[in-house]
């Protein structure tokens, strides 16, 4: 092999000698061509970034599914809470049934059930009256971030003293539940139809 000169015995002295590689084919770069062992390394460390990627993307989403059925379990244990304590009221333990509305309660709904406690406890004394609610179903219609809006449907038997046996009266709460400092309370109940 006459024309074939070896790159680490050869000594470069400057562009010309470079050239004049150039014009005659010789290598003077590495003395290995690419081997399929590095392509293979290249190409398998590519994979395996892709597929950690997807493995971490869906990580991050089956955690952030898990928080938030987590929240809307909150939210909604708070809602059937409220609205069983709401609809479950006897005038022997009327005072302790309204500290327990009070308790699952804040903000202006609070305020404005506080403000009514002495007269809806004497009204159901008087009336001897008795309810109690059943959960017929629940779900969250909507939450955002420490907010969400529960719907309860409640089925409510209520008897009075001296009145004859009612019928069981079916009602349905949308609910306004916060989250506060890890607790979930109710600030906003409406009725409807």
């Amino acid at each position: 092999m006459a024309g074939h000169v070896d790159a680490a015995e050869r000594e470069v002295n400057g562009p010309e000698d470079i050239d004049d590689d150039v014009a005659t084919g010789v290598d003077i770069g590495t003395d290995q061509p690419h081997s399929p062992v590095r392509a293979a390394l290249v190409v398998g460390l590519v994979a395996l970034t892709a597929v950690g990627s997807v493995a971490a993307w869906l990580g991050h989403q089956a955690y952030e599914s898990l928080r938030v059925q987590h929240e809307h379990h909150v939210f909604l244990q708070a809602g059937r809470q409220t609205a069983l304590n709401l609809t479950s009221i006897d005038h022997t333990t009327a005072e302790q049934d309204v500290a327990r509305i009070l308790e699952s309660a804040t903000g202006a709904f609070r305020d404005d059930f506080q403000s009514r406690t002495d007269s809806f406890v004497e009204v159901v004394r008087k009336a001897q009256s008795k309810s109690e609610g059943t959960i017929v179903e629940s779900g969250v219609e909507s939450a955002t971030g420490n907010e969400a809006q529960v719907l309860v449907a409640v089925n409510v038997l209520t008897t009075n003293a001296g009145a004859p046996e009612q019928e069981p009266r079916s009602w349905r709460m949308r609910m306004t539940v916060q989250k506060s400092a890890g607790d979930a309370k109710v600030s906003d109940v409406e009725f409807v139809a």
